[in-house]
């Protein structure tokens, strides 16, 4: 399936409120992305980044244009099966975590299993596994609440990547983390994320994690302004450091 659609995008628009205090969040975005690969949305606040990638993860409708995700259009069924296709086929990281308080961090890492019915004891050993490799074993029967910023986002990291998900959509990863946390992370989510029959999408800031996408998607007032080569655009940020801290 590599190479094959993930995400077939057309005229995307979003309008939030109405008459004089309208919006326009995205103004005919066009968006084409592919399975294996991992996709970086960037450009200034208030773009239109998250509202896209909300739209992308079905959690938000769209106003116009044409979607396919995986060959779905999430905004032509019903509000359940909608709901039953997300939980089965997107996972979402986001910055606010939205871990639950009243569980331990090893119940909020299984429960995109539990909720499609996996068996309980294989779900805690799978998220006990993902907990392993974002560098938290130890902290499975922690509550969030005695957890630091960093270490709940790498908890939301672990969810995210649990079930499988055949788009991975990712709001900021590593906003909470430090340098060395961030790259082994991200180096987790491309492993888990890029497969063949799997796509990432992630929007971020931090410069130091493109290296790890195949392509930069830059946004501007509600559009997409250019797409370019993430190995390019690297190299491009190198030169320009280099230029402003010369040795």
């Amino acid at each position: 399936m590599t190479g094959s659609a993930a995400i077939h995008a057309s005229a995307i628009a979003k309008t939030y409120g109405t008459g004089d205090a309208a919006v326009q969040a995205l103004r005919g975005v066009d968006l084409q992305a592919n399975f294996g690969e991992m996709v970086a949305l960037v450009g200034p606040s208030g773009c239109g980044k998250t509202t896209l990638i909300s739209i992308l993860a079905g959690l938000l409708s769209r106003d116009g244009g044409e979607l396919r995700l995986a060959g779905t259009d999430p905004d032509a069924l019903d509000n359940n099966a909608r709901t039953l296709w997300r939980r089965e086929h997107v996972g979402f990281i986001f910055q606010q975590f939205n871990l639950v308080p009243q569980i331990s961090v090893l119940e909020n890492v299984a429960i995109p299993l539990l909720l499609r019915g996996d068996h309980r004891g294989t779900s805690l050993e799978r998220a006990a596994q993902l907990l392993e490799r974002v560098g938290l074993k130890g902290r499975e029967a922690s509550q969030p609440h005695k957890l630091s910023g960093g270490q709940q986002q790498r908890v939301a990291i672990a969810r995210s990547l649990v079930h499988g998900p055949s788009i991975l959509v990712c709001d900021e990863p590593t906003s909470a983390l430090d340098g060395a946390t961030g790259q082994r992370v991200m180096e987790l989510v491309r492993e888990q994320g890029c497969r063949p029959d799997r796509l990432v999408v992630l929007v971020t800031h931090d410069e130091r994690i493109f290296h790890f996408a195949d392509r930069i998607v830059h946004m501007d007032d509600g559009r997409v302004t250019r797409v370019v080569d993430a190995k390019s655009e690297v190299a491009a940020l190198r030169a320009a450091q280099a230029m402003e801290n010369p040795r």
